[in-house]
């Protein structure tokens, strides 16, 4: 069961960096631009290209970083290795999902930092895993067995609900989940 553990954790590390450095790299020209549909914003002021992109090179950057531990320790038959295409859609696929949860919300009439439990802590996990099967089939259905897709729905509301309230403790979110 540790080895579940440690590969769901380890495969989404570069999913769960995006998001939060995405705030760090935040602020700037919000990706809609201002840009209304059926009278409300696209996506809102909170989903800058800074942002997007600072969190997709921080994903990027875990993976590889990742990688080379993997081929320091030699551990590669423990631990998965990211193969290129992978090591670019997992962190692009958190934060589209997080830009598509974002559309959804605006559509359902909340605003900015309102919670939606389920889709808040979610929404980049999903764009995650459909970008990675689409460019690596082999590699998803390798890596992502049942029991690790499971200890990935189990344990990421857990760290995103943590994550968010260290984030308001120290200033950086307006609200605590």
């Amino acid at each position: 069961m540790l080895e579940v553990i440690v590969t769901a954790l380890w495969v989404m590390l570069p999913a769960y960096v995006p998001n939060n450095a995405a705030v760090l790299f935040g602020g700037g020209r919000p990706i809609d631009g201002g840009r209304m549909y059926k009278g409300k914003r696209l996506l809102g002021d909170g989903k800058t290209w800074r942002g997007t992109a600072g969190g997709t090179l921080a994903g990027i950057l875990v993976a590889v970083v990742l990688n080379v531990i993997v081929s320091f320790l030699r551990a590669g038959d423990f631990l998965p290795v990211f193969p290129r295409s992978v090591v670019v859609m997992l962190p692009f696929g958190a934060m589209l999902g997080d830009l598509l949860a974002s559309f959804f919300k605006r559509r359902f009439g909340r605003e900015r930092g309102v919670a939606v439990p389920g889709l808040d802590q979610l929404d980049f996990v999903v764009g995650a895993l459909l970008l990675v099967v689409l460019v690596a089939p082999n590699w998803f259905g390798d890596v992502f067995t049942l029991p690790v897709i499971a200890v990935i729905l189990v344990v990421t509301p857990i760290l995103h609900l943590s994550m968010n309230i260290a984030a308001y403790q120290i200033g950086w979110k307006n609200e605590p989940y």
